[in-house]
């Protein structure tokens, strides 16, 4: 039995010396073809590169593109480089908050929010009964000064006929020296007095005058054309130039932006305001709108700096006016390189 299980485990025996080897050239071909698929996949991605790089047509020497030639823009060309960002608000350069120049009840106001008002338009009415009493006294006066410049004058031309009676009746002994004498003196003593009734009628007319600008100044009247953005009073309060009438005492009727003269400013870090110039192009983005693209131009950089913020004030005027764009509103703006207006 163990005869039979020993001749078993020999037939299971592998002789090395007798086993055939793998041949050599079909490990070569394997090889070959490894690397032959590696080095196409390499050149075919390295082709697919320069294409990508290099899309603009190469044209031949001497030779104008066709009609109907693909010519690429180069993207420095499409797309400008901004080399500073920023951000700020629009600020009216025209705005103005309308008061009275007088103190007074306010009998009337006649606009609202988001009114347009043209220059010299009426915006509030003051109650003006005692300067009406007041220019009407200044006017009779007049009168007063001018009667009694006629009652004078009336009075040196009889002066002045007894005068020349005393004159003539000198020459013929039938008058008294001191009657000629204190007949002149009284010719005199009226056309004195008639010159001063002349100089206190031109007093009384410019105190007429005087007294017609105070009552128009209880009518409160538009500075220029604009839009009126806040409303301050209503009628039955109490206007005044300055607060001196306490709390309850209005300083203001209205306030009116001039909508056209609307620009952006911005806060530029002071250690890269070389990098803006006046005439510069400017790309701005509302921050309501931040998908449309504002045209603008720096108007000019303001010869000072915060020394709290270390940055230095732009104004940047906006090229396209448009209803959108209101005071106030919050900006970004990016200035862009080699973009400069020409003087």
């Amino acid at each position: 039995m163990s005869r039979d299980t020993s001749a078993l485990l020999g037939q299971l025996k592998i002789d090395r010396e007798t086993a055939p080897e793998p041949k050599s050239s079909s490990r070569k071909i394997l090889l070959a073809a490894s690397v032959g698929i590696i080095t196409g996949i390499v050149i075919g991605l390295a082709g697919a590169s320069l294409f990508a790089e290099d899309k603009a047509p190469v044209l031949p020497q001497n030779r104008e593109p066709q009609a109907n030639t693909l010519t690429l823009i180069p993207r420095e060309d499409k797309f400008r480089e901004t080399i500073l960002n920023a951000s700020g608000y629009i600020t009216p350069r025209r705005m103005a908050t309308v008061s009275a120049e007088v103190m007074g009840l306010i009998s009337s106001v006649d606009v609202e929010e988001g009114m347009q008002v043209e220059e010299g338009q009426v915006l509030a009415r003051l109650d003006d009964a005692k300067a009406r009493v007041a220019l009407d006294f200044a006017q009779a006066q007049i009168l007063v000064l001018q009667a009694q410049q006629a009652s004078i004058h009336a009075k040196l031309k009889e002066a002045e006929r007894q005068y020349r009676r005393f004159a003539g009746l000198r020459d013929k002994n039938y008058s008294s020296k001191a009657q000629l004498t204190q007949s002149e003196a009284s010719v005199e003593g009226l056309r004195a007095d008639l010159n001063s009734a002349q100089a206190n009628i031109q007093v009384a007319v410019l105190e007429a005058e005087r007294q017609r600008e105070r009552l128009a100044d209880h009518t409160i009247r538009a500075p220029f054309a604009g839009v009126v953005t806040t409303k301050n009073a209503q009628p039955g309060e109490i206007v005044a130039p300055s607060s001196a009438g306490g709390g309850f005492t209005r300083t203001g009727i209205c306030t009116i932006v001039d909508m056209s003269s609307l620009e952006i400013e911005v806060d530029v870090n002071e250690a890269f305001i070389g990098r803006v110039a006046k005439g510069q192009k400017v790309n701005a983005n509302l921050d309501a709108y931040p998908n449309w693209n504002i045209p603008a131009t720096v108007i000019a950089i303001i010869p000072t700096a915060d020394r709290a913020k270390a940055t230095v004030r732009v104004r940047i005027a906006i090229d396209n006016k448009d209803v959108r764009i209101l005071p106030d509103m919050g900006v970004k703006v990016g200035f862009l390189a080699g973009e400069v207006a020409a003087p």
